[in-house]
């Protein structure tokens, strides 16, 4: 049965309409508060197919204001290369020590994973422990790369994967409700800014079918993708 706060916070949210972005980002934060700083998350159901690979949405992006945590990321890289990604400030680096220690001790305390090309000899091995979780090393992310001091300083200043799942829906952490709503409201809109123009062109029918916003905690908030004007008239 859902507590008190969660009761409070859905009785104010009129489930008839779909609201403006800014005006779901105000209602979100007039919720009764928590003893810690929740999370606002956005879950974004598109018009396509994920079991067609030319109906795939992922790409990256890094936030206006970034998401009010710190990325822990780890490298799989050998000799220069490693002392680059740590000089760059990755939070783990190695090689086989690194991938035996995932396969054997279930161990996925990061949040990001690039690998320099020589590497992923050893990192494809992980596969199907990385791929689940989102964190597998991708040429067309950056996080399978040379300039290994690009890549870390950019995961570890906030820039964001997303992909959308099996039920066609990018599911992704977008600020703290500590921030300033319009803080809140830049990043979505920047967030769909960039799912738009990753819009596959073998998509038909609308492409933006549903926007929702919530806490933790709390309830999901439905936007009206009409309101996003920037993205969709990007």
């Amino acid at each position: 049965m859902a507590g008190k706060r969660y009761r409070t916070a859905n009785q104010a949210i009129d489930r008839s309409r779909a609201y403006p972005l800014a005006e779901a980002v105000a209602l979100l934060k007039t919720f009764p508060p928590v003893k810690f700083d929740e999370s606002v998350d956005l879950a974004i159901n598109l018009g396509v197919d994920p079991k067609h690979a030319d109906q795939m949405v992922r790409g990256t992006i890094s936030l206006p204001h970034g998401i009010g945590k710190s990325t822990r990321v780890l490298v799989f890289a050998k000799n220069e290369k490693e002392k680059e990604a740590r000089e760059a400030g990755a939070d783990f680096v190695g090689a086989e020590d690194l991938a035996k220690k995932i396969q054997d001790e279930n161990w996925f305390e990061f949040d990001r994973v690039i690998a320099t090309p020589d590497m992923m000899g050893v990192v494809g091995r992980l596969g199907k422990l990385l791929g689940p979780r989102g964190v597998m090393p991708n040429p067309k992310l950056g996080t399978v790369t040379m300039d290994v001091t690009r890549a870390v300083r950019e995961h570890k200043a906030g820039k964001l994967e997303y992909r959308v799942d099996k039920a066609g829906t990018i599911h992704l952490a977008i600020g703290k409700l500590s921030f300033d709503a319009a803080k809140l409201v830049d990043n979505i809109q920047a967030l769909l800014d960039a799912i738009v123009r990753a819009k596959p062109a073998t998509s038909k029918g609308t492409y933006l079918k549903k926007i929702s916003l919530s806490t933790t905690m709390g309830p999901g908030i439905r936007i009206d993708p009409s309101s996003c004007v920037t993205a969709q008239a990007a």
